[in-house]
């Protein structure tokens, strides 16, 4: 029974996650293609491009929602395997990604990570997430880069206190999707803020003197 729950709370994640709100709320609210906007990505900064604050923060609010309820459902009702949950999260991380009511041109799912993370039994890896995207933003200047910075350091956090854990392979598969999702804009290398840099110069002062 597990592995049917599994395959069908899969699927019911891939489709939910596949739900673009950002371009129903442009549409309906907006009466506009934001796929026209900015750099023509269907996910929720392009709603803020074409609509301003009020229908952007929905379009997050709704994107982070949908890789929620499913995953919650995974292990609080269904009490399936952790491996299984892995599966589920991934498969709504990819719904967004790759969504077939787009013709399979996703968002960069970012929003609907922080939703999957948030319907996880735990806190940790979403707090880690959250810090390390912080941290990325405060020291890289490249957007895509604090994501993927977000993401390699939490998987790094995993490594230190829960190697093998099942954790660790979600954090790798995220990590895999949303590289995929970033490819072109990480082909700019991370410039650091200059906070960091006078940061390595002291550093490098007071090892040499």
């Amino acid at each position: 029974m597990d592995t049917i729950f599994t395959i069908l709370l899969s699927t019911a994640a891939f489709i939910l996650g596949a739900v673009p709100f950002s371009v129903i709320i442009g549409r309906l609210a907006l009466k506009k293609d934001i796929t026209g906007f900015g750099d023509g990505n269907p996910g929720a900064v392009n709603v803020f491009r074409a609509g301003g604050r009020k229908t952007g923060f929905l379009a997050v609010l709704l994107d982070v929602a949908k890789g929620v309820p499913i995953v919650l459902l995974s292990h609080t009702m269904f009490d399936l395997p952790a491996l299984a949950t892995v599966f589920i999260a991934v498969s709504a991380v990819l719904g967004h990604a790759f969504s077939p009511f787009l013709r399979w041109r996703g968002g960069k799912a970012i929003c609907v990570t922080f939703g999957v993370m948030l319907g996880l039994p735990g806190y940790d890896v979403l707090l880690a997430f959250i810090i390390f995207v912080l941290i990325g933003f405060f020291l890289i200047e490249v957007d895509a880069w604090k994501i993927i910075f977000g993401a390699i350091g939490t998987l790094g956090f995993l490594f230190v206190t829960k190697a093998g854990s099942w954790e660790m392979v979600l954090m790798f598969l995220i990590l895999c999707i949303l590289t995929f999702k970033h490819f072109e804009d990480l082909r700019t290398l991370p410039h650091f803020r200059g906070l960091l840099v006078r940061w390595v110069q002291s550093l490098i002062r007071s090892a040499m003197f």
